[in-house]
């Protein structure tokens, strides 16, 4: 893992999570995050305690060393790749009241949101052909 940048780890099995990481990897064009599957990271910095809290919410490691999650986490990111404004309007209360809301309900069904948002490449062929 690099020294100096924010460490996002996120669930490597979630298509989900995995285009939003897209997103984000794509608009950080000052290389200040390193994207992690969180199945896929060695302790350090894996600690038994992140272990158990990546499968429910994504997870940032600071790169001076503190962590956030879930919403708060997305916000620090979305900040820091070109949404500042919005980000940090979002980040006081009662708005980060309902980041975290939705970022729970949507982290509780990022499987359902994953196939009803982003078509695997297979299916897009497969509808590509039939057309």
């Amino acid at each position: 893992m690099a020294t100096g940048r924010h460490l996002v780890l996120w669930d490597g099995e979630c298509g989900f999570c995995g285009r939003c990481v897209d997103w984000a990897a794509r608009r950080d064009a000052d290389g200040l995050f390193e994207f992690a599957p969180y199945q896929e990271v060695p302790a350090p910095p894996m600690t038994p305690e992140l272990l158990r809290l990546c499968p429910r919410a994504v997870q940032l490691i600071r790169s001076d060393g503190s962590r956030l999650a879930a919403g708060r986490a997305v916000l620090f990111v979305t900040e820091r790749v070109g949404w500042p404004r919005l980000s940090r309007f979002l980040c006081r209360a009662p708005m980060i009241w309902a980041v975290e809301f939705g970022y729970a309900i949507v982290a509780a069904n990022r499987r359902t949101f994953s196939r009803l948002l982003f078509r695997s490449d297979a299916e897009s062929k497969d509808k590509r052909r039939l057309d």
